[in-house]
């Protein structure tokens, strides 16, 4: 990637550059001219086929058009002498790819000459045939991933169990997704994994050993059960369940202080508890409500359940507004904008969002179809166009991190979607989220009948009833709105 460009500076460089004619410092001269800095790193870094047919790296100009050095006349060496390939050098007359290759065997390389395993050699594959082998040597040199990938590389074997017995950081958590996406260590669901490993270490907070028994069973055959049974647990499932479980922890501890059990609770214990305490006590109702599917105790006890406050929603106006502001803006990438016309237009869960494949999604010359419940939708323009430029330049081949990627919003791990927070944090700087999402229901319930939304949109019936009923709307509102737009 060019560096940002500087704002150019007449009275310190009085020459313009004979490409970009910004004021620059030259760095090189050729038959078009000084050339700034700038303009020459691109020049490198340009690739195609000159019209002389040669093909490889086209530095100079012949007109308006790029062209190869002969036809040029521009000197500059671009001549690989490891792999005889016409690129970009990086140092030693090597291009970035080969000394890319070069730091990854270095690193990746057991002492005593042994053979690296099979799992690091799956990596350093991926890693040397990464089209964009300046960000792969970038990551690798830093001393934290150099370190962890060298004390890797005394491993015979690698498996998760190994990677768990290592010290927790990004740097073990990429370097996981990496052998995952290169097929080293099969797929396992991070988040049931990692909620287990926070349960284990919820459980020394608890003083009862027989609280902490009951715990125990209540993490396994309740949370870790649902989360089985899942395809894919979420981010929300997965903080809900550690909240749900250290609010149970309280409570448990609150009643051994008392010097009572489980078993002992009282109508009287849980409201002087939930009293002298936040409002957030209110979510310990959904560990009772197992310890009584459990006969653990009375089923007559009842705690006041957590009720969060009334979300804002986004006027339909200030929807408008934002489409359209959407529709012309270049300061949001296509990604993001993609996403907010998701939520702004078709009322889309964040979390639904991210797990998006390019499955679902369809880009002809014609048409741009997305299918978000049972039904494609057509995207009209200029709501089309965030995913005409994603198709029209993709990027997930150029790492080692999303080589076979079906995920339109890749994240920062290897072969993930990237975080519904990432993503909401991200789409904050232009609206709120789940005030844009209420808002489009909102209005949507108003228009059409209930079946048709859920369908089209992918949510279940009684959701899109609830909105039905806030809004007012009915089927004979959308039948007469129907009527109204056949007539005009």
């Amino acid at each position: 990637m060019t560096r940002p460009r500087k704002a150019g500076d007449p009275a310190k460089w009085p020459e313009a550059c004979a490409r970009c004619a910004e004021h620059h410092k030259i760095a090189v001269r050729w038959p078009d001219g000084g050339i700034c800095g700038y303009c020459y790193q691109q020049a490198k870094r340009t690739r195609g086929v000159c019209a002389c047919g040669h093909e490889g790296v086209l530095p100079g100009r012949v007109g308006t058009l790029s062209a190869c050095r002969k036809c040029s006349g521009v000197r500059l060496n671009v001549d690989c002498i490891a792999c005889g390939k016409e690129d970009e050098l990086h140092s030693g007359n090597r291009c970035w790819s080969c000394i890319l290759a070069m730091t990854v065997n270095r690193i990746l390389s057991p002492p005593d000459n042994q053979p690296p395993s099979p799992e690091l050699r799956a990596v350093a594959t991926a890693l040397k045939s990464m089209k964009r082998a300046n960000s792969g040597l970038t990551w690798i040199q830093q001393p934290h991933v150099t370190e962890f990938l060298q004390q890797l590389a005394t491993e015979p074997v690698i498996t998760h169990a190994r990677l768990d017995e290592l010290p927790a950081s990004r740097t073990r958590e990429y370097v996981r997704g990496l052998l995952v996406e290169h097929n080293a260590l099969p797929r396992r669901d991070e988040l049931s994994a990692r909620f287990s490993d926070w349960a284990e270490q919820a459980l020394d907070r608890i003083t009862s050993p027989a609280h902490r028994d009951i715990t125990r069973r209540y993490i396994r055959w309740h949370h870790l059960r649902r989360m089985n049974q899942m395809d894919e647990v979420t981010r929300g499932t997965f903080l809900q369940a550690k909240q749900a479980v250290t609010v149970a922890i309280e409570l448990q501890n609150w009643l051994s202080e008392q010097g009572n059990e489980l078993a002992e609770v009282n109508q009287a214990h849980l409201d002087r508890w939930q009293a002298e305490g936040p409002t957030t006590r209110g979510i310990a109702s959904r560990f009772l409500d197992w310890a009584i599917r459990t006969n653990l105790i009375d089923p007559s006890l009842k705690l006041q359940p957590h009720r969060r406050g009334t979300s804002p929603r986004l006027d339909a106006a200030a929807q408008t507004e934002i489409v359209a502001n959407l529709s012309h803006t270049t300061d949001m990438n296509p990604r993001d904008r993609a996403a907010a016309i998701l939520i702004l237009v078709f009322g889309q869960q964040v979390s639904d969002i991210v797990q998006l494949t390019w499955d679902n999604v369809t880009v002809t010359e014609e048409l741009v179809t997305i299918t978000l419940g049972t039904v494609e939708i057509a995207l009209t323009p200029p709501l089309d166009e965030p995913w005409r430029d994603l198709t029209a330049t993709p990027t997930h081949h150029q790492t080692a991190a999303h080589p076979n990627s079906k995920w339109v919003f890749r994240g920062g791990s290897p072969g993930q979607h990237i975080q519904a927070s990432t993503l909401t944090q991200r789409l904050s700087t232009a609206f709120s989220s789940r005030a844009a999402r209420l808002g489009t229901l909102h209005e949507l319930t108003k228009l059409a009948p209930v079946a048709i939304i859920a369908e089209a949109l992918g949510y279940s019936a009684a959701t899109i009833d609830r909105h039905a009923i806030d809004s007012s709307a009915n089927y004979a509102q959308y039948v007469s709105a129907l009527k109204s737009a056949i007539s005009r």
